[in-house]
């Protein structure tokens, strides 16, 4: 035994981690070998399985855990045998220590040894947290350690299904004050971009509301999937940024969300911290909860304990409409989101069990063109040509044009990405003003931006109308008027 442990006494210096050096002198011998699977937060978040085998704890490091879906093939890295003592290690290995991070046992019992081989084990766990059968089979790979592991056994639970890939989100119709009645639970509604987010393994994945993958863009919430741990979770939020008022700004939110670069994204991280604002749970440890009445599903929120630096799940009032709609306005808040208490969540739709209530009114809008600017706009945009889809995928409609709200780097941005969208003909199925049109240069109709507005005209025109950013999380061809009733 002494041999098999030499490895491992070699990696670790024992006078400055709590790590067993080596067996104690005797156990408590059960009928069965047991297994013990730790979960490690080191350099990159794992979970270690280790099966007594010869009088040692064989071990594979699991990135992502046991799976529990049979058609789901997990990657194992075969990593130095352990002594069978540390099958009840937990504490912290001290950080620069070979494993440096904070140990824990996440599941314990026996095992069926059912086939050991060099290239592969099988067996039947009965464990708290984790009973059937697996098979490790042996890839290879540069080093020899890499292996697979597969769950043989139908999934634990009869109801038991997969993590989606997508969830499109829920989205709410306008009104222009709060429903009557009872049964109304209130939400601020933060001026922000929507992220669907998954969670499995402690790692995270974001999805905008038009299935972009946004991760790259918000590292930071990186912590959070670790936070997580073994939890597998589909999330809906809201990424948000702040301003110096401690205001939602989606103005100062659009200096993040169109960065993909590494360093640069960095280096906003600390110029531009955002907040991920958790208001939904979608999926949560093998069970859909999207047909849960809202507060069930705001209960299961709630026991994820999401508070962290850069995420919160922030609170919601039942059958407080007028009073929250009043505190947005005095925040200077964007406004309210109103949810019937009893409804399900209907992924990707638009329904009248959501409901949003706006301080501001706000539209988003197609860029369909632009004019060229005069005065100190000379040789750049003057205003934007922006219009709106009758029906989803259907007519592009004049709506008008914004020419204020424009930095000189969101001015350069625009021209950028303008440039490479020329056509020669108007993307607009009515007709443009013979004032911005005799000077306009159209553009392929893609890009999706949203503006302030005092109000729409009989025409089907917005009145004074602001540039507020660039969206990127929703197709252009989904993009229709937004009247409030």
């Amino acid at each position: 035994m002494a041999g098999k442990l030499e490895t491992y006494q070699s990696m670790r210096d024992f006078t400055k981690t709590k790590e067993p050096a080596s067996d104690k002198p005797a156990r408590r011998r059960t009928k069965k070998p047991r297994f013990v699977v730790q979960e490690h937060h080191a350099t990159a978040l794992h979970w270690d399985l280790r099966l007594e085998h010869e009088g040692v704890g064989v071990s594979w490091a699991v990135p992502k855990g046991l799976p529990l879906d049979p058609a789901a093939k997990g990657l194992a890295v075969h990593t130095e045998d352990h002594p069978l003592s540390y099958f009840t290690f937990e504490g912290d290995i001290p950080k620069g220590e070979y494993g440096g991070g904070h140990v824990s046992v996440w599941d314990k019992g026996t095992y069926d040894l059912l086939e050991w081989t060099e290239a592969k084990v099988k067996f039947r766990l009965h464990g708290g947290r984790v009973q059937g059968e697996y098979v490790l089979i042996r890839t290879g790979g540069r080093d020899g350690r890499q292996w697979l592991i597969r769950r043989l056994d139908p999934p634990p639970e009869p109801d038991w299904e997969p993590m989606p890939d997508t969830v499109a989100p829920m989205l709410a119709v306008a009104r222009t004050e709060p429903p009557r009645g009872k049964g109304w639970a209130y939400e601020f509604k933060w001026d922000g971009v929507r992220a669907i987010t998954h969670v499995e393994g402690g790692r995270i994945r974001m999805v905008s509301r038009n299935m972009l993958d946004i991760t790259p863009r918000y590292p930071e919430l990186r912590d959070m999937g670790l936070m997580l741990g073994s939890t597998t979770v589909v999330l809906d939020g809201e990424v948000v940024a702040f301003d110096e008022a401690g205001r939602p700004s989606f103005e100062r939110l659009q200096n993040r969300m169109h960065v993909t670069g590494e360093a640069k994204v960095r280096r906003l991280m600390k110029e531009v911290p955002i907040a991920y604002l958790v208001f939904d749970v979608l999926y949560l440890d093998g069970h859909s909860t999207v047909e849960l009445p809202y507060t069930e599903r705001r209960e299961l929120l709630e026991g994820l304990e999401l508070k962290g630096g850069c995420w919160d799940t922030p609170p919601y009032f039942l059958d407080e409409g007028k009073a929250l709609v009043a505190a947005s306005q005095a925040q200077q808040l964007e406004g309210v989101i109103a949810k019937k208490a009893d409804s399900c969540y209907y992924p990707g739709k638009r329904s009248d069990c959501w409901l949003k209530i706006k301080n501001i009114s706000r539209q988003e809008v197609v860029i369909g063109g632009w004019t060229h600017g005069e005065g100190n706009r000379e040789g750049r945009i003057g205003s934007l040509l922006i219009g709106v889809y009758d029906e989803p995928g259907g007519t592009l409609r004049y709506a008008g044009h914004v020419g204020t709200g424009f930095t000189a780097g969101v001015l350069s941005d625009l021209e950028r990405r303008l440039g490479k969208l020329r056509r020669d003909d108007s993307p607009f199925g009515t007709s443009v003003p013979r004032t911005h049109a005799k000077n306009a240069v159209y553009v392929e109709p893609t890009l999706v931006c949203e503006v302030d507005y005092t109000e729409w005209t009989k025409a089907g025109v917005l009145r004074h109308p602001s540039y507020k950013g660039l969206r990127e999380d929703k197709p252009a061809t989904d993009v229709v008027r937004e009247v409030a009733t």
